[in-house]
């Protein structure tokens, strides 16, 4: 495998080290522009300026600060990581290790959140919160509304709280907590969660190995947090409150079945932007 030059006995410039990212991240399905966001995250410059001044020399500290980013992105860490952001919904999220990821397809659950009644200040909470990314979205959109979110992670609920302080337009309540475990009954007129949901068996897992794997595996071949959930909203929603979760592609006809044994009513179900199976709805009678 090629190696970055990162001594100050070499000294590089700009476009030799695009030049060596570039061999370096081959594997990578974007190695140019990989290479130019760690770079500009380090030199904190845009991309178009690297081009334009790609006859400077780089600083000894940062040689070596790219080349610690390019050996762990050839490694397979995810961007978003290296890059200490993701871009959500309309914004730019801090997210580390102790998050997921968020993806295009959660902003679903925010496009459905949307067709609640808007005028109504309706009391919800999103479960697992990760990097605050649900609560935060719909706190921008539906700023009258009465936001919780929780999780279990102290460490996701720091980069929450931070994510909440720079881009929510009201005040966000964070709790950590085991799903809806410490509410009392009729508490919320809306739950929405990502829970963990993938089967501890799956092979997709081998691709997401630097993210949490206790956001991401669920037992019970990945329905236990989602029947937990389920069974918890069941006295946790107030009277004609609706629960939304994502799910797995496959999972979406045995929760619609057990959906309606939990006793709730107006089962809706939705696909993504790839056309898969990703969410259901259903409303507490």
């Amino acid at each position: 495998m090629p190696k970055f030059a990162a001594t100050a006995a070499a000294p590089m410039r700009i476009a030799e080290a695009l030049v060596q990212g570039r061999t370096l991240l081959a594997t990578s399905s974007s190695p140019t522009l990989d290479c130019q966001l760690l770079l500009g995250t380090i030199i904190r410059q845009s991309r178009a300026w690297l081009l334009a001044h790609d006859d400077q020399y780089l600083q000894p500290s940062q040689q070596e600060q790219l080349a610690t980013l390019l050996a762990r992105r050839a490694a397979g860490e995810p961007m978003a990581y290296l890059l200490g952001t993701q871009g959500f919904w309309d914004m730019d999220l801090e997210v580390n290790p102790a998050t997921l990821i968020p993806r295009p397809e959660t902003e679903l659950l925010i496009e459905l959140l949307q067709t609640l009644p808007a005028e109504v200040p309706l009391k919800v909470i999103d479960l697992g919160t990760g990097s605050g990314a649900i609560a935060i979205a719909t706190s921008r959109e539906r700023p009258h509304w009465d936001q919780y979110a929780s999780d279990t992670s102290a460490a996701a609920l720091s980069v929450a709280r931070r994510n909440a302080q720079r881009w929510s337009p009201t005040a966000i309540r964070f709790i950590q907590t085991d799903w809806l475990r410490p509410f009392s009954p009729a508490s919320f007129d809306v739950i929405v969660a990502n829970p963990p949901y993938i089967d501890p068996q799956d092979h997709h897992l081998a691709a997401l190995q630097f993210e949490p794997t206790a956001a991401l595996v669920a037992a019970a071949d990945g329905y236990a947090d989602l029947a937990s959930i389920i069974d918890q909203a069941k006295t946790r929603l107030r009277p004609g409150g609706w629960l939304l979760l994502e799910h797995g592609y496959q999972q979406q006809t045995p929760l619609q079945v057990l959906l309606s044994k939990q006793g709730f009513t107006q089962i809706q179900t939705f696909a993504d932007l790839n056309h898969q199976p990703r969410a259901i709805m259903a409303q507490q009678p």
